[in-house]
């Protein structure tokens, strides 16, 4: 049987051990985790889901949410967690496009997300509240344990999880049970996951990271986890001495410098620190190496791929790399326009192929189509390039390419060189329009506390590096960077802000 959840039983340690963890101490088991998720699958069948079928849930993290994502992987039912920021607006076009059979919502806007359900013929609508309270878990209360797990096959659907629609309508992306199996069994080895091990998970779980690398990982490696609602700084600390794995955002590992317990002492036990959904900055790297003799493992994915590379588990961690492509998957860097694939040093777009690429956009085979070259390889839309020793170097994305005068400009190559300033914590670049030059090279910069670096000063010093197309006509000071939920920053917005402010200046 190829369902993901007939391999994560088959892995499974006793069923006394425990799976998760709550600051409050309570601990739920993998009995625990059998039993309510086979009411939570029982459930879902009475309301009439079938294999294939999609269950929508927008809900806080809780242990029953994480219940409720097994659950749907036994019914054979697609599982689609949506971003709890997200609108009534942006949550009606996701359940338009995906037609789930049940939604599942938090309890406080229930009416309002039954009626846009109703609106668009979806069978009910439940609630699920943070406090693992709602209509779907007093049904589950009446619902027997014991469930028969639904076979499915390795491209059968198991989850969708929509894009962020930076560029157009979000895209759902499908993942299959081999998609998600795949990768969880490579990233256990590669990160030598054992039934020993305790992740200290305070990621958001609608999103690759917080679901499908470490919660997979847990499942397939029969580890457990400490589970926090959310990121807190003091509580992290706290429980840093109960695990030995965490994975995090480079928002956490920021703020966690920031904390006075963060010691030598406090982290000696650790196994493995790991960062992604957003670039690490190689001060963050460093400064945390410095502070508890850790280095960080940065490592590379993808809402449609799952992970790709990995810094090495044993070996050289090297800060503003993402390591090598993962076991049965192959990166090349090629060519955006002419699909030619490029040497070593390169620049261009990365193209990825193996078992862990989705099979493609719910309903957009024209879209998916344009995003695979004839042999298979998925075009990321991440420019990169692979040096010497075979690491792989993100540059940024190719939408984010600016292109001055004619000129291609990669923000990263500008970033890299703003962010190694005396008095910046960090920076942005971006394009905006420019009557000139068609767009114009503009950098957002977010000073040290107590900094007082002018746009002057930092013209001058990138002038002595920097070719002068490259050199930023616009530089602008804000407190912080806007972020999205997994610490990515949101060029798109800055853009907006910023086109409407310079809009006609020669600069």
């Amino acid at each position: 049987m190829d369902n993901l959840f007939s391999l994560i039983r088959d892995r499974m340690p006793s069923h006394d051990r425990a799976f998760m963890t709550l600051a409050s101490g309570k601990v739920y088991t993998y009995r625990d985790l059998l039993a309510e998720s086979g009411r939570l699958a029982n459930t879902l069948v009475t309301l009439g889901v079938k294999p294939g079928d999609r269950v929508a849930v927008q809900i806080d993290k809780s242990p029953e949410a994480v219940f409720l994502y097994v659950a749907c992987l036994r019914a054979g039912a697609a599982f689609l967690p949506l971003n709890t920021a997200y609108t009534l607006a942006e949550l009606d076009y996701f359940v338009g496009d995906a037609e789930p059979a049940v939604i599942v919502c938090r309890p406080q806007i229930h009416a309002e997300v039954a009626a846009l359900g109703a609106r668009h013929k979806v069978l009910v609508c439940e609630t699920l509240g943070g406090d693992g309270k709602g209509t779907l878990i007093d049904k589950a209360a009446g619902a027997g344990s014991a469930f028969d797990d639904v076979v499915r096959e390795p491209d059968d659907l198991a989850a969708i999880l929509y894009t962020s629609g930076t560029t157009g309508r979000s895209k759902g992306a499908m993942l299959t049970h081999r998609n998600l199996s795949s990768n969880a069994l490579t990233l256990v080895e590669t990160w030598r996951f054992t039934a020993d091990d305790v992740l200290l998970h305070a990621l958001p779980i609608f999103h690759t990271h917080g679901l499908f690398v470490a919660i997979n990982c847990v499942l397939m490696s029969g580890a457990s986890m400490l589970f926090l609602p959310r990121f807190d700084g003091d509580e992290v600390m706290a429980l840093l001495a109960k695990a030995n794995v965490m994975m995090g955002v480079p928002t956490f590992y920021v703020r966690l410098l920031q904390h006075a317990g963060l010691t030598p002492e406090a982290t000696r036990h650790m196994r493995l620190f790991v960062s992604g959904s957003a670039p690490l900055l190689a001060e963050t790297h460093d400064a945390w190496r410095q502070r508890t003799g850790h280095a960080i493992l940065e490592r590379y994915g993808m809402t449609e791929t799952g992970m790709i590379t990995s810094n090495p588990y044993v070996g050289d961690r090297i800060a503003g790399t993402v390591g090598f492509p993962l076991t049965d998957i192959d990166v090349r860097v090629a060519d955006d326009k002419s699909a030619t694939v490029l040497g070593q040093g390169e620049v261009g777009v990365l193209e990825v192929r193996g078992p862990n690429v989705f099979s493609g956009y719910w309903r957009m085979p024209e879209k998916t189509k344009a995003e695979f070259r004839d042999d298979g390889f998925f075009i990321t839309g991440d420019v990169g390039k692979i040096d010497a020793r075979g690491y792989i170097h993100i540059v940024g994305r190719a939408k984010d390419l600016v292109i001055s005068g004619g000129y291609n400009v990669y923000p990263k190559e500008i970033e890299s060189e703003i962010d190694g300033l005396e008095g910046i914590l960090e920076s942005a670049v971006i394009g905006i329009p420019h009557p000139d030059f068609g767009e114009g090279v503009t950098a957002v910069c977010v000073r040290k506390p107590g900094a007082t670096i002018s746009a002057d000063t930092i013209i001058q010093v990138l002038g002595k590096t920097l070719a002068k197309y490259k050199l930023p006509k616009h530089i602008e000071f804000v407190d912080e960077l806007p972020r999205n939920a997994m610490g990515k920053v949101l060029k798109g917005e800055l853009r907006t802000r910023l086109a409407a402010i310079y809009s006609g200046s020669a600069g």
